[in-house]
């Protein structure tokens, strides 16, 4: 055993400094050597050596990592990658009391046994060493430190009720992943350190714990290990750990390394449990507060002074017994279960056949195995090196790259991520050996640039998953007690201390649809904190808003631009709606109450603006008697009634009345009463909330599109709809209140007796096909029979005048005075006069195809003239005739079928039949049957059939033939022949 003129063991629990004072006396000497547990806590001693004497000097040995500068004199190493013989002035190894680690333990007892500073040797460690070390270093010099703070037992606690500054501690990845992403449920997030992280991927994620970007910081019990963090209080979830061969519950010197990371310099910690974890025993509990171990009795050893004879030599002396009762053979580690299973090959036994091929193969063997996959695969990886590095002194570059390439990549999860990074370890290893690559710089920057990436990527991998970095900010704000200030941007987006949390729409704030069920409550609360003022902003804007940015919808909403703030509800005028606005309760009473007031000034004037007439007629003191209570219905009805619904009202109101109502716009239709200015767009669209209103609807019937005469009649809509939206359902389409007075009109001319058909009038102003028509007619009470008959051609004859002229040389008019005569003969080759004066009833006024089908698939004259011939064609013979037979059309007959008397807003109901011709609109309007031109029968009252008819309306002007039809020249003829 190697001995040194002056050995120091510095033992003490967590949180003495050791560490620290180590770096100061290394730092007193021209060299040093410290060797550290692990990877993550040599990074950061090397960082903070490098801040005291500059990159320079100070060199950083892993195994995945090597920077040395030319001019090194302080080398921070894991333990496992310190240099031997440099001769160096300080040593020192941290964590001592590894040495009776099952897995490692070997390495340490090592160091102890063998390395030592010319000058100065310091074994960092736990107390439990003294024995230990006492006996196998002579002469060793002892230093006691004593914990800077206080460690004490705060019991178990529930996750969601931990405090901030807390680590929570688990012993498997899922087990880490899992707290982790409970805690960014509830609490926003935390930071995850794992030994298995790269020190980049570490160094990001404890700087965010370190800013106070998260509160919570969940680890491996990597922590243990002399990672410095400002840490209050440490929670145990589990109580016992897989040591790579079994699970078994952690010692109590195990839990009192992992449980000292809380309360770091003067700063009091505390220790509990969490999770599924139970309660510690007291007399466990008692003994981390006390620092009062089991001392350590035994070490693990395995020979360090190896045979490279062969490679049966080599096991040989691997397996080779401790010659001190301290120490005890280590169990087989990885390295020797590689070694045994390479032994096996026959390609690699025969290989290894000299000291240089064994020395090569147990380097090769010595590869960690980052992967983790399984022992043989982990194995024959190490053969494909060994065999390349046999043969070829050096690994292929080809091969090398492609083993780098197949990795880097930064697409996938946190495991994809993870594994990646595990692989490329492996490799960032091997470029790290002396001699075994091509160009050892190159190979050490590719390995190195693909780590960084990997690092990078599951950095942002593992803060996306569990940060939720507005939870965590707001949780933060809200327990400093600070006024949190929000931003509400143009489009309403709110940020609370530059987090987006959701939208503000009109007085109500929504929160982000992205935050989880936990989260709701602390995004909601810290975001309607800060959007107090800006409440308060907005409704002194909405409040000086004008008329044109607010509407309502025909459901009864209320609009601000394109955001809803209220609603209308029922009032106790129908006229007078209330409203109900949409404000955050937060926001206060006075920005309630100021929407409010805004909203019901809106619609109070829009009412007055579009029911100026109804409100006009409400107001009339003049109207008395029966005037006043027939205002009152029409006023009640929102200005559209059935007239069968008031007509025994409409009855009882003498001339005088009605006058009186007529100055107010209202018109005494045959079917309806109405206020034609109150059936235009905007009135009628109100017209429908607010009769909805007033009969408690939950669903508001909507207005029909404007300028539409007939509408498909709505499917289940409430009795009554049609009326408020200004339409009548007749069959199945309604048609709009104005125009079927219009087509009432009409039909007083016709013989609803005797029986009619449609005119090119009834279908212009429906806009309907004769079908369509016809089933209106039904849908009004009218029978309506059809029939068909051979279609009349106005040219389908060829004539020749006295002078030799063919019809296409004679005026139209002058040709329908030589075809008329025979016409009106009725001979069978020429149409009689009524089919043609029927074809002709058949055209518009404009001259151009009726809206009927029938009439639009009429053919133009001209395709009817045939080309003038030589050879002269007799008079209704056409030249045509042997090619095609006659064309037939349907046509309709209507004749008055008196319904059965219903109530409801049917077709024909109550008195709202239409008045044959010669009735006054004051003389029996809406009663008794419709009469034609002719009377059929004995007329009820005693007047005799065929009795002339007196009326003191004016004869109706006759409607202008139109010279550019080309029917002209027949109607002349048929009106002359009257």
């Amino acid at each position: 055993m190697a001995q040194d003129s002056r050995v120091v063991a510095v033992l003490g629990p967590t949180n003495t400094g050791k560490t620290t004072y180590a770096i100061e006396r290394m730092l007193a000497y021209r060299t040093g050597v410290i060797g550290l547990p692990l990877r993550l806590l040599a990074r950061e001693v090397y960082d903070r050596v490098v801040a005291l004497r500059g990159p320079s000097v100070v060199a950083l040995v892993t195994g995945e990592e090597r920077i040395v500068p030319p001019r090194t004199q302080y080398w921070i190493c894991t333990v496992e990658a310190m240099p031997e013989g440099m001769g160096c002035d300080f040593l020192a190894v941290d964590e001592i009391q590894l040495c009776a680690d099952p897995e490692r333990g070997h390495v340490f007892t090592d160091r102890l046994l063998r390395a030592r500073g010319q000058h100065e040797t310091l074994f960092l460690g736990a107390s439990t060493m003294r024995g230990p070390i006492a006996a196998l270093v002579p002469h060793v010099q002892w230093m006691t430190r004593e914990r800077m703070s206080d460690l004490t037992y705060a019991g178990e606690k529930k996750i969601s009720r931990m405090r901030p500054r807390s680590a929570i501690v688990g012993f498997s990845v899922e087990n880490v992943y899992a707290i982790a992403e409970l805690i960014r449920r509830t609490k926003g997030g935390a930071a995850v350190v794992m030994g298995a992280l790269s020190p980049r991927t570490r160094n990001a994620q404890v700087e965010m714990y370190q800013s106070g970007e998260v509160d919570y910081l969940v680890a491996t019990d990597a922590i243990g290990m002399g990672l410095n963090l400002d840490v209050d209080h440490v929670a145990f979830s589990s109580l016992s750990k897989f040591d790579g061969r079994r699970m078994r519950p952690l010692a109590p010197n195990e839990l009192a390394q992992i449980a000292g990371r809380a309360g770091r310099g003067q700063k009091n910690g505390s220790f509990g449990v969490t999770g599924d974890a139970p309660p510690l025993e007291p007399a466990v509990a008692q003994a981390i507060m006390d620092h009062r171990f089991t001392p350590l009795t035994k070490l693990n050893w395995r020979n360090h002074a190896l045979k490279f004879a062969t490679i049966d030599t080599l096991i040989r002396s691997l397996e080779a017994p401790p010659d001190h009762e301290v120490l005890v053979r280590a169990r087989e580690a990885d390295d020797l279960k590689t070694l045994r299973s390479l032994s096996q090959v026959d390609e690699v036994f025969a290989r290894a056949s000299d000291t240089a091929s064994v020395k090569l193969l147990w380097d090769v063997c010595r590869i960690p195995d980052f992967r983790g996959i399984s022992h043989q695969e982990h194995a024959n990886q190490c053969e494909v090196i060994f065999n390349y590095l046999h043969q070829g002194g050096v690994l292929p570059d080809d091969w090398l790259a492609r083993q780098i390439r197949r990795i880097d990549r930064t697409d996938g999860d946190i495991d994809a991520l993870s594994k990646r990074l595990a692989f490329i370890r492996t490799w960032t290893y091997v470029a790290q050996r002396q001699g075994w690559t091509s160009d050892l710089s190159h190979w050490r920057d590719a390995t190195r640039h693909v780590e960084d990436r990997l690092s990078d990527a599951l950095h942002s991998a593992l803060t996306k998953r569990f940060v939720d970095r507005r939870t965590s900010v707001l949780l933060r704000r809200l327990g400093q007690k600070e006024a949190i200030v929000a931003d509400v941007n143009d489009a309403g987006e709110v940020t609370v201390e530059g987090e987006f949390v959701g939208k503000l729409e009109g007085f109500r704030f929504t929160q982000d649809k992205g935050a989880g069920a936990a989260e709701t409550k602390t995004i909601k609360t810290a975001a309607l904190q800060a959007l107090a003022p800006h409440f308060h902003l907005r409704a002194d804007r909405f409040y000086n808003a004008p008329d044109t940015e607010i509407d309502y919808t025909e459901q009864g909403g209320l609009m601000w631009g394109s955001t809803a703030v209220g609603k209308l509800v029922a009032g106790s005028d129908p006229l007078k709606p209330q409203v109900e606005a949409f404000v955050d309760d937060v926001a206060g009473q006075d920005v309630i109450d100021k929407v409010k007031r805004r909203l019901q000034h809106f619609i109070d004037r829009k009412i007055a603006a579009l029911f100026e007439p109804l409100l006009n007629l409400s107001k009339d003191e003049a109207l008395t008697g029966l005037a006043r209570g027939f205002a009152f219905q029409m006023v009640e009805n929102f200005g559209v009634v059935p007239r069968g619904k008031v007509a025994d009202d409409v009855k009882s109101l003498d001339q005088d009345a009605r006058g009186m109502l007529r100055k107010h716009g209202i018109r005494f239709g045959q079917f309806t009463i109405f206020m034609p200015l109150l059936l235009k767009p905007a009135p009628t669209r109100l017209r429908l909330v607010l009769w909805s209103l007033a009969n408690g609807l939950d669903e508001f019937p909507e207005a029909p599109p404007p300028g539409l005469v007939t509408i498909p009649a709505p499917q289940g809509a409430v009795e009554g709809a049609d009326t408020m939206a200004g339409y009548r359902i007749a069959g199945g389409r309604a048609i709009r209140i104005d125009m079927l007075e219009r087509l009432a009109d009409m039909l007083r001319a016709e013989d609803s007796r005797g029986g009619f058909e449609a005119k090119a009038d009834m279908l212009s102003i429906t806009g309907m096909t004769l079908e369509q028509f016809a089933d209106l007619m039904k849908g009004l009470g009218y029978n309506a029979e059809m029939g068909e008959r051979e279609k009349v051609k106005a040219t389908d004859a060829v004539v020749t005048t006295d002078a030799g002229q063919t019809v296409a040389d004679v005026p139209v008019m002058d040709a329908a005075q030589d075809v008329l005569p025979t016409a009106a003969a009725g001979t069978e080759d020429t149409p009689a006069a009524d089919d043609v004066l029927a074809e002709v009833a058949a055209i518009d006024d404009e001259g151009v195809a009726p809206i009927a089908e029938e009439a639009a698939e009429t053919p133009e004259v001209s395709d009817h003239i045939p080309e003038v011939s030589e050879t002269e064609v007799p008079v209704g013979k056409a030249a045509d005739a042997e090619v095609a037979g006659p064309e037939t059309e349907t046509f309709y007959t209507f004749t008055w079928a008196r319904p059965a008397r219903s109530g409801g807003n049917n077709a024909r109901q109550g008195g709202g039949r239409p008045a044959g011709k010669g009735q006054g609109q004051g003389q029996g309007q809406g009663q008794g049957r419709p009469r034609g031109k002719q009377g059929g029968g004995p007329r009820k009252g005693g007047k005799p059939q065929g009795a002339q008819n007196f009326s003191a309306r004016p004869p109706k002007k006759e409607k202008a033939i139109d010279p550019d039809n080309p029917f002209a020249a027949a109607l002349m003829g048929l009106k002359d022949n009257k």
